[in-house]
């Protein structure tokens, strides 16, 4: 059985206090984004994990992934499996490419083991492989608040919006980006701007608490950020913690030339 796990990024990312169990609130909007890895499983004597495409840092079993098959072996009894992932999200970029591969593991997991999970358990187990992992459960916009297991699903829809994500391969890991920022005040969003599309407001009001500090440290993401608001697009943004750069274009932009030893994707949404 095989699926195919997607990105997202995020639209504004605010962080908060933090919390008795050591995580920050954050408030956040997830999107969807149709770039994917891709995980096939089959059954096995032995539960074996390959992994190809993109480069993952460490042992392949503390892949979340693997975990997610950990979790449900250990509370349903479920066989052995060999697990196979070619990756193409870059680790690090902000995207979600691991917390996606997880939780569509369980999602595969329940199908393919026919164990009926809803998705309000499946959204708990999800919980407990990472703070974005409850998202890709649904995998539909919303806000994001807790430490990521609060979702509040959006009518938010960029459907014939382009979107253009440039990664300068640059690995950030999340501890070290925490690192660098100070908490805010909590505030509330304006449901209606951002469901009606009004860049302005997103502009002002969705930003990314990581960005400064980021654009700061990494000369290259800052040329990167240069770049896309000179393509004239509506909105920009840096996506999570990571180190990947986003515009959404109303017209597809012509990106020739303009990224070198950088990876470039383009999607229409």
């Amino acid at each position: 059985m095989i699926c195919f796990p997607n990105c997202k990024i995020n639209i504004g990312l605010n962080i908060f206090n933090k919390r008795d169990d050591g995580f920050h609130e954050i408030q956040s909007i997830f999107y969807p984004v149709p770039i994917r890895d891709a995980l096939e499983i089959s059954n096995s004597k032995e539960t074996t994990i390959s992994i190809y495409g993109a480069e993952i840092p460490g042992d392949p079993t503390s892949n979340l992934i693997y975990k997610a098959w950990e979790l449900l072996a250990e509370e349903h009894h479920i066989g052995p499996i060999t697990i196979s992932l070619l990756k193409k999200i870059p680790s690090g970029g902000g995207l979600g490419g691991g917390s996606s591969d997880g939780s569509f593991m369980l999602n595969l997991l329940n199908g393919f083991f026919h164990l009926g999970l809803s998705m309000e358990k499946l959204e708990g187990y999800a919980a407990k492989l990472g703070s974005d992992c409850p998202f890709f459960i649904n995998n539909k916009p919303a806000i994001v608040t807790g430490r990521g297991e609060y979702l509040r699903t959006l009518n938010l829809d960029l459907s014939g919006y382009h979107l253009l994500l440039v990664n300068p391969k640059i690995h950030i890991s999340t501890k070290d980006a925490f690192q660098s920022i100070t908490p805010r005040i909590k505030f509330e969003l304006d449901i209606n701007a951002i469901e009606n599309l009004n860049f302005n407001y997103w502009k002002n009001y969705l930003t990314n608490d990581f960005e400064e500090p980021m654009l700061r440290k990494y000369p290259q993401i800052e040329f990167i950020e240069r770049q896309i608001k000179d393509l004239g697009a509506l909105y920009t943004s840096l996506s999570g913690t990571g180190s990947t750069y986003y515009g959404i274009f109303r017209d597809a932009p012509n990106t020739e030339n303009l990224f070198p030893n950088c990876d470039v994707w383009k999607a229409k949404l």
